[in-house]
């Protein structure tokens, strides 16, 4: 089999193939990118035995094809050359030529029959979504999961239908986020938990806005957009009871620049404890006053910013490193952040929500004194 592609093309394509390459394989084949060559286009196939990733780009070959090539080496060539046509040429005992307009590189390849069957699309559900919502989705959660694998189901993201509505939840019992995308028209109300390093995948391959069809069973989700198919193997847990724990009545609200209060944090958290990363936060009429201070090295910094607060002066500290994450992940120029005493979890949310969209975030203070 013998095939004509344009490097530049083909090397796209296998970046995003890529990130189902783990460095340290189970099975020294799924180091290796599948090839299979049928009616002018080539399907690339990557997995880890968790993720898979499907991508196809179009050849000129003169005949039908399939060969497993080892990842890293080939895609070094790649980088390494200018965009240019190549030839890539599949000797029968699975050798490997790629000739260039510089010369030609040698290489062997792999028994296409040892790769791994990717997962089919059997006995699923789908809905088709824009991808922004997606990106939104996954940028607004992703940052929220847990790294504990005792809590297995937090390591993920809850993507729960409910008719006509998608929640995207995250968690780590620090803080917890909830995005909602509304108007959907589905009759599916199944909830799936979607490890974040999959999801990481989705958000990084998809380069522009387009449909995505989403569809899955009991074992696997498949996001579906362009000529990439991205199969992630769900984390097989319970998901905890999430809305317990936003708080419903939060009597005082704040509004400020969201600029403004990360740069502020920003340079309050260097004199935190190391520990905790505890700010205190004392909120009156027109002004939040932000403050930190580390005992052990007599550390301590102050600084004063302009708010419009409804509501008794409150004192309250949380954790720097939360509230800026919450508030790096956030767009707009001021935000809302509603409280109702200093050992309640604050709401963090953007001042307006997009049509048909809402974003709320949950931080739980850090217990003053601590």
């Amino acid at each position: 089999m013998r095939f004509e592609v344009s490097s530049g093309e083909l090397q796209r394509q296998l970046n995003i193939a890529a990130g189902a390459i783990s460095g340290s394989p189970v099975l020294p084949i799924i180091e290796d990118f599948l090839f299979d060559v049928k009616d002018n286009v080539l399907t690339i196939t990557s997995t880890n035995l968790e993720m898979t990733i499907i991508t196809q780009v179009d050849v000129t070959a003169d005949q039908d094809g399939i060969v497993a090539i080892p990842s890293k080496i080939l895609l070094d060539t790649l980088k390494a050359l200018p965009e240019q046509p190549i030839t890539i040429t599949v000797e029968d005992n699975n050798g490997i030529k790629i000739h260039s307009a510089f010369g030609e590189y040698k290489l062997s390849g792999d028994m296409a029959d040892d790769f791994p069957t990717p997962p089919i699309e059997d006995d699923v559900e789908s809905l088709t979504l824009n991808s922004k919502y997606i990106q939104k989705g996954i940028t607004n959660t992703i940052f929220a999961t847990s790294n504990d694998e005792i809590r297995l189901a937090m390591m993920g993201v809850l993507m729960q239908i409910d008719f006509t509505r998608l929640y995207f939840v995250a968690t780590d019992a620090h803080k917890l986020v909830k995005y909602t995308v509304g108007n959907l028209n589905t009759d599916i109300a199944r909830s799936l938990i979607v490890p974040k390093k999959g999801l990481n995948l989705v958000k990084n391959a998809i380069t522009e806005e387009q449909d995505v069809r989403v569809s899955f069973n009991k074992a696997n989700v498949f996001f579906s957009f362009g000529r990439t198919k991205i199969v992630i193997r769900l984390i097989d847990a319970k998901y905890p009871e999430y809305n317990a724990v936003i708080p419903v009545e939060n009597p005082y609200e704040a509004i400020i620049n969201r600029k403004d209060f990360l740069n502020s944090l920003k340079r309050i958290s260097i004199y935190a404890n190391k520990s905790t990363n505890q700010v205190i936060l004392n909120i009156t009429d027109r002004s939040m006053t932000i403050s930190a201070q580390d005992l052990d090295y007599s550390n301590e910094a102050t600084e004063q910013l302009n708010c419009v607060f409804s509501g008794e002066a409150i004192t309250i500290g949380f954790n720097a490193k939360f509230l800026s994450e919450m508030l790096s992940v956030l767009e707009g120029d001021d935000i809302k952040l509603q409280l109702s005493s200093p050992n309640r979890a604050g709401l963090i949310m953007p001042m307006e929500d997009e049509p048909g969209e809402s974003l709320i975030m949950v931080v739980m203070p850090v217990m003053m004194g601590n």
